[in-house]
Parts: structure tokens; C-alpha cells; sequence
């Protein structure tokens, strides 16, 4: 049981208990709160990986809770923040929201059709799509910080641009990484 009461997993505990404080800052119109919450929750994401690494507490239940807090935060950001009435902007487009999830779910779905066909599992993250995690939750604080400042919502359109790019071509390069991940592992397997 110790070794699940991690300082990495508990920090990603807290992440996920803020999705519904930062649901409800919203729902009352606090941006500034909802900056805040979001901010920490986005910063706990860093640091639970790093107290990982650093006090060696990776765990199983960690692998599974991390990438499952992290997009379970964005999607819950990117569903709520398309909503007109959580929002003092324009609020951001569906096609973004649509992409952003729908890259996601994809790559989710292909990672279970391939586990389940080949029994491969050892998908890592690649560096674009940790670049697009980051590209997302920048994306999701500049938004907040328009709606809280009353400032800056000019730039939003790029953001949206950026981020669905990024979103595109993180998407497509997995395929690619994935691919190369099952040769390595066919490849050693034949060693």
C-alpha cells in the first residue's frame, strides 16, 4: 500500500480533485480563481513526473493516473471553455475542442486495437506530443487569462491556430512513432 501513497501520485491525486474546483470556478464566472486552479493543476502535472524520476517513485498506478489526469483535465478545459455560457470571449471554437479530443481518442483507441491484436503495450510518449500537451495547456491559460483580464483576446485566434497544428501533426507523428516503437520491439523479440 506504501508504495501506491507516493508523493508523485498523490500530487497527481490533487489534479485530478481540482478538475471539478476549476469546473465550478467557472460555472460562477471566476476567472481569476479558474486561472489559478488551472495553473496549479497544469503545474502538479511537471512536478509529479519529476518527484518520479527523482525519488524514484514510479509505480503502476502512476503510469495509468498520469496520462489519464492530464487529459482528463484538458478535455474537461477544452468541453467547458466551448460553452457560451462559461465564457466572458467568444468561446473557444468547436473545431478546436473536436480536434484536440478527437486526436486524442484516436490515438487511444489505436493503442488498444494494437494491445489487443499484437499484445504490444510499451507506447511511450513522443516529444511532439508532449509539446502539443504543453501547446494545449498554454493555449487553455491564455484563454483563461483573456477572460480574467479582459485583455489580450485579439491574440486568441492564433492560439486556436497554433494549437490545432500542433494538435495535427502531434496526431499524425505518433502514428509514425508507434510504428517504430512495435519494429523495435518485433525486432528484439526476434533476437
Amino acid at each position: 500500500m506504501s508504495s501506491i501513497l507516493t508523493l508523485a501520485n498523490l500530487l497527481t491525486v490533487l489534479r485530478l480533485i481540482l478538475i471539478p474546483v476549476f469546473i465550478m470556478t467557472l460555472y460562477y464566472q471566476r476567472f481569476i480563481w479558474a486561472l489559478v486552479v488551472f495553473f496549479s493543476a497544469a503545474i502538479t502535472d511537471g512536478l509529479d513526473g519529476l518527484v518520479a524520476r527523482s525519488f524514484n517513485q514510479k509505480t503502476q498506478l502512476g503510469e495509468i493516473l498520469d496520462p489519464m489526469a492530464d487529459k482528463l483535465l484538458l478535455v474537461t478545459a477544452f468541453i467547458t471553455l466551448s460553452l457560451p455560457r462559461f465564457t466572458f470571449t467568444d468561446p473557444v471554437p468547436f473545431w478546436l475542442t473536436a480536434t484536440a479530443i478527437s486526436r486524442d481518442v484516436f490515438i487511444v483507441l489505436g493503442a488498444l486495437v494494437i494491445n489487443m491484436t499484437t499484445g504490444f503495450s510499451n507506447f511511450r510518449p513522443s516529444l511532439p506530443g508532449k509539446i502539443n500537451t504543453f501547446v494545449q495547456i498554454f493555449m487553455i491559460v491564455f484563454f483563461l487569462t483573456a477572460n480574467a483580464f479582459h485583455f489580450v483576446s485579439e491574440f486568441l485566434p492564433i492560439a486556436y491556430y497554433v494549437t490545432f497544428v500542433m494538435a495535427v501533426f502531434s496526431g499524425f507523428h505518433y502514428i509514425f512513432h508507434a510504428n517504430r516503437l512495435m519494429s523495435e520491439h518485433h525486432n528484439q523479440n526476434q533476437k
